[in-house]
């Protein structure tokens, strides 16, 4: 008669499942949350614990049940350690992998245009890090798309690069400590060198933006701008007419500047950066006209702002660019400004280019009081872009004189007129260096010691100097002299100039991009407007734009990214959704029924 199962050892046998369950749930908590002490290491050991005990009571105290099928020959046994090793197995194998993955992790990007991997100047850059620099970007809270980036650059230089983010409202002090005055400004910090990057509102941080003001921070380069001065320009004091803000915006921005006086020197210094001509009264020299070209023609920077009723003597080298500034004046005939207490002389503008200098903004106002439209023809090798347009009901006034403002066709220029124009324009400068040999001196000095008389009497001859015909009548004789010490002489000769011996001369042409920003005023960057609505940002803009902080050193070109969204239309969408959440999930579990019943 079969023995009845104690209902004891019925319930014994499902405590075997408890140990693997406990081995999962620490090793899970372990993964998760980076220890292993003391609770996951706890689970571990209880689970592995409960397993031993059970597999030695079924081994030892089980037995005698069956001596014919002993525990470990049973087909139930050797089933459920295939399973138990199997299981085992494979959440080793997982940790093994999840193990590898965090410590060597691969990071691949499948988009068209790379458009989450470094350009290979950035890894250049962050690999060659000699001291550490930090990114502190103050903002209420962190962007994505910023947090994003910084975190590839630390991926690749984790050691020397570190970033922050800063509420400015949290932590008022460090704010106050680097000058922030709005959301989203980005500091630059290596040590005790600190640089801001020139990012604008609500731009979002790019890899060109960060690299180049990485580079520049550690190269130590501060741009240089020299404001001409001597022909009535704008002063760089303060008071009424002056530049003092405008300056000490630049100083803020890690610009340089200082004025210039080209009376005193007749070029323009090497470490000019941009060259600002802002208002002069009366024409620049022939000679200053003549710098200001060679400038721009080595890939220089220059800002004209020019304003009515001047002749600063620059027509040539505007002609050259395909520029021509308008003697007539611009009248605003929105009657926009008399709600800011403003006349028609003074354009609101709300329509700017597309350009880097404007491209941020979007329909805000700058005002121009006094300004001089400029006009554009275009001329092969130079790009021309539009700044700056006044509204459509201005135009351009020709009769000044008058008491009454009113636009005539016969004379007048009908609006929207071009107030501020950008140039570029790709010249090429050669670069020669000229190496002369030592050896000629050296071979000269050898010939005059030697004991050869002749020699000698040729050498303490002081009226034969190395030019005279005498002195060429004897290097002749001595080369074709029957001794052989002389022949030894004469073959190592110096070279003449145009031997390839005596001079090593090498010619490199490298291409520049010149820059030309002309505006038809200046007053709109003078004590008093320049803190008027961006009237600032235009004159910051333009000189930041000019300095060339793209090219300073290196140029990453942006990566799109590329649209590839489905347009479907709503009931479309539903049909998707209901496939994907409701069908596909139903057919598998009517199919797992299925095969469940037909096993059973």
């Amino acid at each position: 008669m079969k023995q009845k199962t104690p209902l004891g050892w019925k319930l014994l046998k499902y405590t075997f499942w408890l140990g693997p369950f406990l081995m999962i749930m620490g090793l899970s908590a372990g993964f998760v949350s980076g220890t292993w002490e003391p609770i996951p290491l706890g689970l571990i050991i209880a689970g592995t614990v409960i397993m031993g005990l059970w597999f030695l009571f079924r081994v030892y105290f089980r037995q005698g049940d069956s001596l014919k099928h002993p525990y470990w020959s049973r087909r139930s046994t050797q089933a459920g350690t295939n399973a138990l090793v199997a299981t085992v197995s494979v959440f080793v194998i997982v940790g093994l992998i999840n193990f590898l993955a965090v410590r060597h992790a691969v990071r691949l990007d499948l988009t068209e245009n790379q458009q989450f991997t470094l350009a290979p100047q950035t890894e250049t850059v962050l690999t060659n890090l000699e001291q550490p620099v930090k990114v502190l970007v103050f903002e209420r809270t962190s962007n994505p798309q910023t947090k994003e980036l910084l975190d590839r650059y630390r991926r690749i230089a984790p050691q020397q690069f570190s970033y922050e983010f800063i509420d400015p409202q949290v932590q008022p002090g460090v704010a106050q400590e680097y000058g922030v005055s709005e959301f989203g400004e980005v500091y630059l910090q290596s040590g005790n060198q600190r640089q801001s990057l020139p990012k604008e509102g609500l731009e979002v941080l790019t890899e060109a933006q960060l690299t180049n003001g990485i580079e520049q921070l550690l190269t130590n380069r501060t741009p240089k701008v020299y404001f001409l001065q001597g022909h009535g320009e704008r002063p760089l004091t303060e008071g009424q007419g002056g530049l003092e803000n405008a300056v000490n915006a630049l100083n803020d921005k890690n610009f340089v500047s200082e004025p210039l006086t080209l009376t005193q020197q007749s070029t323009i210094p090497d470490d000019a950066d941009v060259i600002v001509v802002a208002g002069p009264q009366r024409p620049l020299f022939e000679g200053e006209v003549e710098a200001l070209d060679a400038y721009l023609e080595e890939g220089g920077s220059l800002l004209l702002m020019i304003d009515p009723k001047t002749d600063p003597g620059l027509n040539e080298l505007l002609e050259k660019w395909g520029i021509k500034i308008d003697d007539r004046l611009a009248i605003d005939a929105t009657g926009s400004g008399r709600l800011v207490g403003l006349g028609p002389t003074v354009p609101i503008v709300r329509e700017y280019g597309e350009h880097p200098i404007t491209e941020q903004f979007n329909n805000g106002i700058s005002f121009y009081p006094l300004a001089r439209p400029v006009e554009t023809r275009n001329v092969e090798g130079i790009t021309e872009s539009p700044l700056i347009w006044t509204e459509a009901e201005s135009w351009a006034e020709t009769n000044l004189a008058s008491r009454e403002l009113e636009f005539n066709p016969d004379s007048d220029r009908k609006g929207p007129l071009s107030l501020g124009v950008a140039l570029t324009k790709s010249v090429e400068v050669a670069a020669s260096q000229t190496v002369s040999e030592p050896a000629a001196e050296e071979e000269t000095t050898e010939a005059v010691t030697s004991d050869n008389p002749e020699e000698a009497t040729t050498s303490e001859n002081p009226a034969v100097t190395e030019d005279s015909p005498e002195a060429t009548a004897e290097t002749t004789e001595a080369a074709t002299s029957d001794n052989p010490e002389e022949a030894t002489t004469s073959e190592n000769l110096p070279p003449t100039e145009d031997s390839p011996e005596a001079t090593a001369e090498t010619s490199e042409a490298t291409t520049e991009e010149a820059r030309l920003v002309v505006l038809g005023n200046s007053q709109f960057a003078t004590n008093g407007w320049f803190e008027q609505q961006l009237n600032g940002d235009v004159f910051i803009n333009t000189v930041s734009w000019l300095s060339k902080p793209d090219q300073a050193t290196l140029s990453i070109r942006p990566k799109p990214a590329t649209n590839r969204r489905i347009a479907m239309t709503p009931v479309l969408g539903r049909s998707i959704s209901w496939v994907a959440l409701v069908i596909l999930p139903l057919f598998g579990f009517v199919t797992a029924a299925i095969l469940w019943w037909r096993r059973r």
